[in-house]
């Protein structure tokens, strides 16, 4: 039957209504949007549809603007800086503990394998606070997580401790503290901040050239 001109459905006119009365079949175009979507934002749609990264951060470089110099990027600075707080948090945990601990249950220990303990203390303290942050912040599998944690950060874990230990035995003069004497917790300062410092450059460069970090 051909099309009347008394219509009075709401759809009469509309090209693109599925069930517009007043146009063939021909005429009529699907439906693009369904009706559950029609009330998301087009913007919340797009991103709903992202594929989520095997890497929870990004891989790609901080651009240099023309005459900067690779060290000048001071937004790299802070997020440097705060990424190697953090290591440097999980890594205080685990090497003051044993540094603290292990004496009381072995006063005899050697000096130098007190520091190996503490260092591989540090590591793995550091190594399970980074995999949890991964695990609850990025939603990683707790093995892809603590691969991550292992792959991007043991290197500066690495220098962190090392420097930390050496700069804590020269604190306390090269010799043995016990926890009950100031002095033992007052060298604990300036080996921090030399914690802090040591692998500093090295997470900036990291950031700088490739955009990687865990944290």
């Amino acid at each position: 039957m051909p099309p009347t001109s008394t219509c009075t459905m709401p759809e009469h006119g509309r090209p693109d209504a599925p069930n517009a009365c007043c146009h063939p079949p021909a005429a009529v175009l699907p439906a693009t949007v369904s009706e559950s979507d029609s009330t998301v934002p087009a913007s919340v749609q797009a991103v709903s549809s992202w594929p989520v990264s095997s890497w929870p951060v990004s891989t790609q470089p901080v651009s240099t603007q023309p005459g900067q110099s690779f060290w000048g990027h001071l937004p790299t600075w802070w997020r440097a800086s705060s990424n190697t707080a953090h290591c440097l948090l999980g890594c205080a945990i685990g090497d003051i503990a044993a540094m603290t601990l292990v004496p009381l249950a072995w006063p005899g220990i050697p000096t130098w394998l007190l520091m190996g303990i503490a260092i591989i203390s540090g590591i793995v303290s550091s190594l399970t606070l980074e995999t949890v942050v991964l695990r609850l912040r990025e939603g990683l599998a707790w093995g892809r997580a603590l691969s991550i944690a292992w792959g991007m950060s043991l290197l500066s874990m690495v220098a962190m401790e090392v420097v930390m230990n050496l700069t804590d035995w020269v604190a306390m003069g090269g010799e043995r503290m016990s926890p009950n004497h100031l002095d033992y917790w007052l060298a604990w300062i300036p080996a921090l901040i030399a914690g802090f410092l040591a692998p500093l450059p090295y997470n900036y460069a990291q950031l700088r050239r490739h955009g990687r970090s865990c944290h």
